[in-house]
C-alpha cells in the first residue's frame, strides 16, 4: 500500500508541473456561450427527470427516465438504443447512445439512470431554493447525466462533434447492481473495448480533484449454526457456545485480524440471530425469534467488502475464510462472497487524462485538479472498464447528502462543471 501512496503522490506533482497557460480557440469559446445559452434549458430538464421515481427496483420508473434521456439524446444527433435486461437480471435496463467517427480519441461517457429512492420512500420531488435544488438522484446522479448531455448539446450545435465517436452509457442499476455481472455489464464491457478514454460522471468532489482510482467492493456473508438447547446447558460440552456467540467471534476476529490495509475496509450491514431466522437477501432485511432461555441455533450477517486491487480482496478473503472454519464448540459456520465491482486502479493512462482536464480547468480558471483519494470514494461503473482503456471519474455536479433525503445540488457550479465537460470532451477528440 505504500507504493500505491507514493504513486498517488507523484500523480499529483505530473498533475501540477503540467505546462500553463493555454489560451482559449475560438471554437472553445462559441462552445462556453452555447452552454451559457443552454444553462435554464438544462436545469428544467433536470427537475423533470428528478420528478421520475427511478428507484433501482422501480423498473417502470427507471425505464421513464430513460426514454426522457433517449429522446433529448436523439434531438441532438446520437443514435439511441434501451437495452431491456433478461428476466432473471431483475433489473429495468440500460439507454446507450451513439455517434460514431474516426476523429480523436474515442469516448465512453458513463452515467446511470437509477437512484437509492423507491416508490415508498417520502423524498421524492424536485425543490429549489436560490442556489441549492434538492431531490431524489439531483446529485448522485441525474445531474451527471445533463452535465453531459447538455455539454454534447452545446458541442453539437457548435459543429464540434463532426467525426467523433462518442458512447453514452447510462445504466438503470448502478445503486443496485443486477446479477448476473456477465449480463447486465456485458454491453458496457463491450463499448469500452471499441474505445480510448472512459469519464464517468458521478458526483464531483470539487473543482480541485477528479477520481484516477475507485475501490472494488464485493458482498460476504456469514451463515452459523449452533445446537438448540436450553439455556441451563450453554458453554457445556454437550451444548456449546450457540450462533450468537460464534458470529460474535468472528465478527470480532475481522476485526482485530483482516483490518489495517491501506484502502482495505469491510462492514457488517445487516445481522440476524436467534432461534429462528428468515432473511431476504434481495432486500437486505428479515426477522428473527429467540428466547433468552434458549441457546441461538443460527445467525447470519451480511456485509461489504472494498478494495484497491484483486490481491488485496484476495488476501482478505483467505483471512476471513481462516477465521470462519475455527469454530467454538457445537457450532460451524461458512462464508461465502459475491463480486460486484472491481477496483479501478490508478494507472499512468489516467494521469494522462488529468492532464488534459487539469489544463481545461486552468484555462477557465478553475483552478487546479489533483488527483481525489481512492479511500474516499465508492465504487462506480467505470471501475469495470478501468481494464480496457484509460479513465477518469467524479465529473459530475457538485453537492452533499447523497443517499439521504437531504442529497442536494449545488446550481452554482452546474454551468461551470457542464463548460469544463464540453472543452474536456472537445479537446480529447481532436
Amino acid at each position: 500500500m505504500q507504493r500505491l501512496t507514493t504513486f498517488l503522490t507523484i500523480c499529483g506533482l505530473l498533475a501540477s508541473t503540467y505546462v500553463y497557460g493555454q489560451k482559449l480557440s475560438s471554437k472553445e469559446k462559441k462552445i462556453l456561450g452555447l452552454v451559457e445559452k443552454y444553462n435554464e434549458e438544462a436545469l428544467s430538464f433536470l427537475e423533470e427527470v428528478v420528478n421520475i421515481n427511478s428507484g433501482t427496483m422501480n423498473h417502470k420508473g427507471v425505464k421513464k427516465t430513460g426514454m426522457a434521456f433517449k429522446e433529448a439524446f436523439e434531438e441532438i444527433g446520437f443514435e439511441a438504443n434501451w437495452i431491456d435486461m433478461p428476466a432473471e437480471v431483475e433489473r429495468a435496463g440500460h439507454l446507450f447512445t451513439e455517434i460514431k467517427g474516426k476523429k480523436g480519441k474515442r469516448l465512453l461517457l458513463i452515467g446511470h439512470l437509477d437512484t437509492v429512492f423507491e416508490e415508498d420512500s417520502p423524498f421524492q420531488k424536485f425543490k429549489k431554493q436560490d442556489s441549492i435544488a434538492w431531490g431524489p438522484g439531483a446529485n448522485d446522479m441525474k445531474g451527471g447525466n445533463v452535465v453531459m448531455l447538455y455539454a454534447l448539446k452545446a458541442l453539437k450545435e457548435a459543429d464540434a462533434l463532426d467525426n467523433a465517436q462518442i458512447i453514452v452509457a447510462l445504466h438503470g442499476d448502478e445503486e443496485d447492481t443486477g446479477d448476473p455481472l456477465e449480463i447486465s455489464r456485458r454491453d458496457i464491457i463491450e463499448a469500452a473495448k471499441r474505445s480510448d478514454i472512459a469519464l464517468g460522471f458521478e458526483t464531483a468532489s470539487g473543482f480541485d480533484y477528479a477520481t484516477v482510482a475507485r475501490r472494488g467492493s464485493s458482498g460476504w456473508k456469514v451463515e452459523v449454526t449452533g445446537k438448540r438447547a436450553h439455556s441451563s446447558g450453554v458453554f457445556s460440552q454437550r451444548v456449546g457456545a450457540g450462533a450468537i456467540f460464534e458470529m460474535a467471534r468472528i465478527l470480532n476476529a475481522f476485526y482485530e485480524e483482516v483490518r489495517g490495509e491501506e484502502y482495505l475496509t469491510f462492514n457488517p450491514g445487516v445481522i440476524l440471530g436467534g432461534t429462528f431466522v428468515e432473511f431476504e437477501e434481495a432486500l437486505s432485511k428479515g426477522d428473527a425469534f429467540g428466547k433468552s432461555n434458549v441457546v441461538s441455533q443460527t445467525a447470519v450477517v451480511t456485509g461489504g467488502l472494498r478494495f484497491i486491487s484483486e490481491a488485496q480482496k484476495e488476501r482478505a478473503r483467505a483471512k476471513m475464510r481462516e477465521i470462519v472454519k475455527n469454530n467454538l464448540p457445537n457450532t460451524s459456520a461458512t462464508i461465502s462472497f459475491t463480486d460486484s465491482y472491481p477496483a479501478m486502479q490508478p494507472t499512468e493512462g489516467n494521469m494522462e487524462v488529468l492532464k488534459v482536464l487539469n489544463q481545461v480547468s486552468l484555462d477557465l480558471g478553475q483552478g487546479e485538479v489533483k488527483p481525489y483519494d481512492p479511500g474516499r470514494r465508492g465504487a462506480a461503473d467505470i471501475s469495470f472498464v478501468a481494464e480496457y482503456v484509460d479513465g477518469l471519474d467524479g465529473l459530475g455536479t457538485m453537492g452533499r447528502g447523497a443517499h439521504t433525503p437531504n442529497e442536494y445540488l449545488d446550481l452554482r457550479t452546474f454551468e461551470a462543471l457542464t463548460k469544463r465537460t464540453a472543452i474536456l470532451i472537445y479537446r480529447l477528440t481532436r
